[in-house]
């Protein structure tokens, strides 16, 4: 990017910024701000390429609060989609995790496929395109070989009907190429309600549909792998789920609920590691405490401990990126110089003759940070990025305003990591409370 004479347009140019300036990762645009890390989107690439040869593949994305988890998976998501894999992403929460007796982890699976997305659905929506192009290449086919396309469709789904729960999810795709032969619209936005995980009972579905179960709790993960099946039968080479703020499972005060969550954790790390699973790539992103803790964090689970230990060879600065945990290495300066040779040129839409400050500034701001907070600056550079854009922001909107009076008074301060302060006691007590239901629901 460095010199270039790309343009963007003026849309880009504001989404990206104000993502940058709140804090947040911008949807689209990598392009025009990564750096670095070249390694580590290597050994991301070559994951990609195995899920799309049929295999599977897990990684635990770990990185400092405030050093680019996000951006990295939303980066490995624009990579999975340009080989032709559907992606998408959700961010665990109290509400949403991926094991429960209350709806919080069908609410995971609704949130992940409300997110779904393809290269030409980049923002999200693309179940029921999905479900489209399958009927579509089907009715072809049929016309092809002379067959009839519920024969075809049939055929095509009894693979899914071995899987656990692969009887209804064929029985409703069905129903939606009734919908679609027939022209009731209805019986189509019932279909893909279901297929979303959006039915809260199994009477409503039965009434819509004729199937007797939905997406539950109970069966969140059977339900993602029946998907990974069935956007490969739809013509894509498989599906990246990426499940950010894991943080939210080692926040979980009960112990008997988060180990309920990293057992199922396991059972994903289990399915990956062994190829028990075809097309399916998961990828979790959260920080070292909720990995090393030995109290709380995933090696606090000891079946998860021995398959995510890492190789006690790589020490003194050797490096192995083949097995599932993969550590998001700190930005060098060099490269934090680059990204701000890069949010300047963002700033001035591609155009370097609208640059707001000169390279002399960009050293200067980089001291300035190195003194104030040390090395963190480059390490966790999320405060960083935003004081600069804000930087740039004010020199902008004020003309006569001289970067280097303004450059002494950015406020960058250390990245503090919420999550590990302990929660209070009355969520403490909540938290107890909560579980104790769920333990008592299951044992019904």
């Amino acid at each position: 990017m460095t010199g270039s004479t790309t343009r963007l347009r003026p849309r880009d140019r504001d989404a990206i910024l104000s993502a940058l300036r709140t804090g947040v990762v911008p949807r689209a645009g990598f392009q025009h701000i990564q750096v670095g890390r070249a390694a580590e989107i290597t050994a991301m690439s070559a994951d990609v390429d195995r899920i799309a040869d049929g295999g599977s593949s897990v990684r635990f994305v770990i990185g400092e609060y405030g050093a680019g988890k996000t951006f990295f998976l939303n980066l490995v998501r624009s990579i999975a989609a340009e080989r032709k894999l559907v992606t998408t992403s959700a961010d665990l929460t109290p509400d949403r995790r991926l094991h429960a007796s209350g709806g919080q982890a069908r609410s995971l699976y609704a949130e992940l496929m409300r997110n779904m997305s393809t290269r030409s659905s980049p923002e999200g929506g693309a179940l029921a395109g999905i479900v489209e192009r399958f009927i579509t290449s089907a009715v072809k086919e049929a016309a092809a070989t002379g067959s009839t396309p519920a024969a075809v469709i049939s055929g095509k789904l009894d693979v899914l009907s071995e899987g656990v729960g692969g009887y209804d999810f064929a029985q409703v795709v069905t129903a939606y190429w009734r919908g679609h032969d027939t022209g009731d619209d209805v019986l189509k936005n019932a279909a893909v309600r279901w297929l979303r995980g959006e039915y809260a009972t199994r009477t409503d579905a039965r009434a819509a549909l004729g199937v007797r179960t939905i997406v539950d709790d109970a069966n969140f993960y059977d339900q993602l792998k029946l998907m990974a099946g069935f956007v490969r039968l739809a013509g894509y080479t498989g599906l990246l789920v990426c499940l950010d703020e894991m943080v939210n499972l080692y926040k979980l005060a009960h112990t008997g609920a988060r180990n309920s969550n990293y057992e199922q954790v396991l059972r994903i790390v289990n399915d990956c590691l062994q190829g028990s699973v075809a097309g399916l790539g998961v990828c979790f992103g959260g920080t070292p405490e909720l990995l090393m803790d030995t109290r709380r964090g995933l090696y606090s689970y000891e079946a998860l401990r021995s398959r995510l230990a890492e190789n006690s060879f790589a020490v003194g600065g050797l490096v192995d990126f083949s097995g599932p945990v993969l550590r998001l290495a700190g930005l060098t300066p060099e490269d934090m110089y680059v990204l701000l040779e890069r949010l300047r040129t963002v700033f001035a839409a591609g155009d370097p003759q609208a640059y707001l400050v000169p390279d002399e500034a960009l050293v200067a701001f980089m001291e300035h940070c190195s003194q104030r907070i040390g090395d963190a600056y480059f390490r966790t550079p999320r405060n960083t990025i935003k004081e600069f854009v804000n930087l740039l922001s004010v020199l902008e909107q004020n003309p006569g305003a001289d970067w280097r009076d303004l450059i002494g008074s950015v406020d960058v301060r250390v990245e503090e990591n919420p999550d590990l302060e302990p929660l209070a006691p009355e969520a403490e007590a909540a938290a107890e409370a909560d579980s104790d239901d769920e333990l008592a629901s299951f044992r019904m």
